[in-house]
């Protein structure tokens, strides 16, 4: 039988995760112990048909990667108490259901710390455990819109724009859920004691608004979009158009660096451009600077502005990123059995993680358990009655 996936390589090696299967941040997370050398172990839904009921294709899921999964039928007695023992088993507990979903399947905190007092029960959600809107459903768009942080992206001209679900589902959500969760993890090494992590993405996207809100206090912030240093309304911070219909983005924010953009794009003695410190000439400065960017293609600007410090970048497709020499030099994506995958991160001097395991369209959970420690018996009891896969 082949080894857990990444074990006993990276800074998390032998901590052991449980991991109930969910969409978006609590897969994330779950990805970014398993890539730091933790043992995760998936607990997937049992398929009416007896299979596992996948989110998402299996194979092509890169967040699925890296750990073992099981099928278990958590409607069936056996099945939670496969469930409530894999508990008992963890340092750590990810589950990212709405409030009172876990407990209604006996799964909550209260039994699953009775039986590991050390564990670490780390929940995803995006309102919160509390609240008036605790119980409600909600997606990304909603958590940033509420913080206050979709209301400072856009264009002026227009309505917010949203960032992807980058920022509430995995910025303030799967990022914080994985600083909760270790840092109960090292608190637990020396109390003794594990705790509940509730995580919540409305109060991660608050709390990546702080500079934000430190801007506004200072008088330095209008609630206006594309009116201030870093939300495009400053000339030097800004995406531009270029000849062939692609951008640059450019951000030379120290007047040290706009001295070299306006250099290496040709401006160095336009009078238009010296002042930059008076917003009510950003909207001219950015049209001359728009007007000059248009005048060459994406790839052209690039040859000029590279090995300078204009802080100047081409804004690369999904396709075009892993091929850019920077990112080959370090490896940030990597080529997984013929799958692209972003690579592991952060990088570690002394415990380096594993290259990303593959995600593997089957998953036994005879062996998946089996890894976790559990006797042939056990296992082959379970699967006769029919709980699990």
């Amino acid at each position: 039988m082949a080894s857990p996936p990444n074990a006993g390589s990276g800074p998390l090696a032998g901590v052991r995760v449980l991991e109930f299967a969910g969409l978006g941040p609590a897969p994330f997370c779950a990805m970014l112990l398993a890539d730091l050398g933790a043992q995760v172990l998936r607990v997937d839904r049992l398929a009416p048909g007896g299979g596992s009921a996948a989110l998402f294709d299996p194979a092509l899921d890169l967040l699925q990667r890296g750990r073992d999964a099981v099928a278990l039928d958590l409607k069936r007695p056996e099945g939670r108490a496969a469930a409530l023992r894999l508990a008992g088993e963890a340092d750590v507990l990810i589950e990212g259901f709405r409030p009172g979903v876990m407990e209604r399947l006996g799964l909550g905190p209260e039994p699953c710390l009775a039986l590991q007092p050390k564990l670490v029960y780390g929940r995803m959600t995006g309102w919160g455990q509390t609240g008036p809107l605790a119980a409600t459903a909600g997606h990304d768009i909603n958590y940033l819109a509420l913080s206050g942080a979709l209301h400072a992206i856009g264009r002026a001209e227009g309505g917010p724009v949203p960032p992807l679900n980058l920022v509430a589902d995995f910025g303030g959500g799967a990022m914080l859920l994985a600083v909760g969760v270790l840092a109960a993890v090292i608190e637990a090494r020396g109390s003794g004691l594990g705790q509940v992590v509730d995580a919540a993405m409305t109060d991660g996207c608050a709390l990546l608004m702080a500079m934000t809100m430190s801007m506004q206090a200072m008088g330095r912030w209008q609630q206006r979009r594309q009116s201030n240093l870093l939300d495009g309304g400053a000339p030097w911070y800004d995406t531009y158009e270029c000849a062939d219909g692609r951008h640059l983005a450019i951000g030379p924010i120290e007047p040290a660096f706009w001295q070299v953009f306006l250099e290496r794009a040709g401006l160095a003695d336009d009078p238009l451009l010296q002042d930059r410190d008076d917003p009510r000439r950003w909207p001219q400065q950015k049209a001359r600077i728009a007007e000059v960017l248009r005048q060459l293609p994406r790839d052209e600007w690039t040859r000029r502005f590279e090995g300078s410090d204009a802080c100047v970048a081409p804004v690369l497709s999904l396709g075009e990123a892993p091929a850019h020499p920077h990112h080959r030099a370090r490896g940030t994506f990597v080529d997984v059995q013929g799958r692209l995958h972003p690579a592991a991160a952060p990088r570690f001097s002394r415990t380096p993680a594993a290259a990303p395991a593959a995600v593997r369209a089957e998953l036994d959970g005879r062996d998946g358990l089996a890894r976790w420690g559990w006797s042939a018996e056990a296992i082959q009891a379970l699967h006769q009655g029919g709980a699990m896969r």
